[in-house]
Parts: C-alpha cells; structure tokens; sequence
C-alpha cells in the first residue's frame, strides 16, 4: 500500500484498496468487474504502479464511486446532494480577487461597525458548522474587507480592515477544510497570513499558524507542524490575558495531537498536562473560536489517545467529559465522533453507532463530511453484518 500517516492512508492506491474492502471485494472479484489485471491491481494498491486515468475510471465504475473520491475529495457526490459543490467556485474567485481593487461601480465598504457585525456572523456559522450559510456569505464578505483594505484611509483603518479579512479567510478556511477542499483550504491560509501580520494582532498571526499545523495532519507533514506551534507558541508572549492564553492553550491541545499522531505519546501527555494547568486556571472560554478549557482538554486527551490506539484509554478519558449546556456544537460533534471510534475499535458497534448518530443530531454537516465519521463507518461496515440502522447512516454519509 501507498505510505501512511498517524495509520492513516494516503494515495490513489490507498483509496482504491480501502473501497475495494468496505465493498468486500477479494483483488480477484475487483479485477473482473473493473477488467483489470489483478497483478495491476495489486502493485497499484501497494502504491508500486500509477494508474492511468482510464484504468482509474475503470476502477471507480467497478466500485461504485465517482472519479474525484478516487482523487482524494471523497464527498463529492454527498457535496452534490446537498448542493455545496456549486458555492465552492465563487469561493475560489474570492481568494483569487484578494488584492485586486473592484471593477464597475462597486459601492463603497459598509461602515466598520457594520463589517464588525458580518465577522461576528461568520464566527457563529463557523461555530455551529453551518457550513452551507457560511460558504454563501463568504464571497461577498471577501469582497468587501478586501475593498476596505485597499481604501483604508488612515494606518488604523488598515489594520481594523485587516483584521476583519483574516477573519473572513479563516471562515473560508474553515469551509474548504471541513467539505475536504485541502487545496482551498491552503490558499485560503494563505490569504489569512498576509491579512494578519498587517492587522496589528499578534494572537491572529498565532491561529493562523495553528491551522497551517493542523493541516499537516494529513499527510509527512507532522514535524513541521510540530515546529509551526512551537515557533507561535514562542512568539505569542504570554501577557496574562484570557484571550492570548486560551490561543496559546489550543496551540498546546494542537501539540497534543500531532505528537500523538506522530507516535510520541510521552510528548503528547506532557502537553496535555501543560494544557490541563492552563484550562484549571482559565474556565471555559470561547476566545478567537479556541473554545478552550476543562472539556476541550479532556476532549483531546480522548483523540490523542485514539490516535496512538490506546481506545480502552481513549473511552476512560470520554467517560469524564461532560459537555457544558451551550456547548461549541463542533467539538461535541467531533468528540462523539472520537468516542464513536474507540467504541467500535473495542468491540462496541452499538455504542458506536449510537455515538455517530448523536454526532449526526448536533452538527449535520459537520459529521456527513468529516473523515473520522468515515473511518469509524468503515470499521463497523467490515466487523459485521450490517443492521438496517447501520445501512441507513452508511448510505447518508456515503460510505
């Protein structure tokens, strides 16, 4: 098989020998369907050979998928479904138009305070996963914060407008990211590390960098991730304020994870002692969307451990997370997904299930497209015969 990260495969070959199991196909079953040879086949799962584009739509015809999810955008037709693939372009367009003053008779920025209230709004959606709102509203936001800072009258006004438009491309980030646009994802970072050395906030130069690390979790990238969060952890000085301690307590909850993903699990606890200190000390916040405190932290020594396969660990740890009324609808999903996982790497496919469906009821979206939804579907799909409740949430999520 291709090369893996964190136990996670990686390539066009990787994707075709998963498919090929959760179908419950041998080689020799793929290759007469597809008419492909199955030594061709298995050199191109080992990642030893590149398949050509036909053979790939071979492949995808025999498996019942579309292309792309051979490509690595496993959601497409889920996107379709729910009409999201067609608010990706404008999207692009945006990013794309990030410097370029306005064509036509574009009216001018709204007053700050009116683009202050459009921020608070992006936030929430982003927040609540709403991630079909959001993706609607971005470009037009993009637009006009880029507008503004091409205007900005004064040096202050500049940086108030900068703040806002990497306000903005984190939300798009937060788009491209969660429906598997990694590429977007990437521009949309890249965009929001220009806007935010120029915004005078030095906590908004340190989220940016924790989402660059985030991003290495998805493929050899994990040291650098690793230097990212050490290097922001450096250069956002602790003065003391809620806000610069809840960014610096999610860049430690960020350390928490890659060194579990990248086998240190020695690290990855020292980190999540650090950040348990921290969390005592500071409650629950919501600053700059870290929703960082007691549960986050709990939360992540869940993951953390589910990422080395430590699961009777992992579902020790869930059973002291008790998420707060009000909670960030995002990370309860995610950490039921978490548990859900665990729970079925332990032999516990109805709680697994049941974990998944309860993810399913708080953030929709969210779960559809999330990978760890998927893994955990695919665990159950292979461990045993089918229920109909499992049929059904494997056919909505499309696994």
């Amino acid at each position: 098989m291709a090369p893996a990260t964190g136990g996670r495969p990686e390539g066009v070959g990787a994707r075709i020998h998963l498919l090929r199991v959760l179908r419950d196909y041998s080689l020799r079953d793929l290759a007469h369907r597809s008419h492909v040879s199955k030594s061709m086949l298995s050199d191109v799962e080992r990642g030893e050979r590149q398949p050509s584009e036909q053979v790939i739509a071979a492949l995808a015809k025999a498996l019942g998928v579309s292309v792309p999810v051979i490509h690595g955008q496993p959601y497409i037709e889920q996107l379709r479904q729910d009409q999201l693939d067609q608010l990706i372009a404008p999207l692009s367009s945006a990013l794309d138009d990030w410097d370029i003053p306005p064509a036509g008779d574009v009216p001018p920025p709204r007053p700050t305070s009116e683009m202050q209230a459009t921020a608070r709004h992006i936030y929430r959606l982003r927040s609540t996963g709403e991630f079909g709102a959001l993706a609607k509203m971005l470009p037009g936001a993009l637009a006009e914060v880029s507008h503004a800072v091409l205007d900005a009258p004064t040096a202050a006004d500049r940086e108030v407008a900068c703040w806002l438009q990497s306000e903005a491309a984190l939300g798009a980030f937060s788009v491209a990211y969660k429906l598997g646009y990694l590429d977007l994802a990437r521009l949309a970072l890249a965009r929001m590390a220009t806007a935010a050395v120029q915004s005078g906030d030095p906590r908004q130069v340190a989220v940016e960098r924790l989402k660059r690390a985030q991003l290495s979790a998805h493929g050899p990238a994990i040291e650098m991730g690793l230097r990212l969060v050490n290097r922001a952890l450096a250069d956002l000085d602790d003065d003391g304020t809620p806000p610069t301690r809840a960014v610096r307590g999610g860049l430690m909850l960020k350390g928490v994870q890659l060194y579990a993903l990248s086998g240190k699990g020695d690290d990855s606890d020292t980190w999540l002692d650090e950040a348990q200190g921290l969390a005592r000390e500071l409650g629950e916040t919501g600053h700059y969307g870290m929703v960082f405190g007691p549960t986050n932290v709990w939360q992540h020594g869940v993951a953390a451990a589910g990422d080395r396969d430590e699961h009777g660990l992992a579902l020790a740890r869930a059973a002291n997370v008790h998420l707060p009324e009000g909670y960030s609808p995002l990370r309860a999903g995610q950490f039921l997904m978490d548990r859900a996982r665990s729970q079925a790497l332990t032999a516990q496919p109805e709680e697994a299930l049941e974990s998944l469906q309860a993810a399913r009821q708080v953030t929709p979206q969210q779960t559809r497209y999330h990978p760890t939804m998927r893994e955990t579907v695919g665990t159950l799909l292979r461990a045993r015969r089918a229920s109909r409740e499992l049929r059904e949430f494997a056919l909505w999520s499309g696994v």
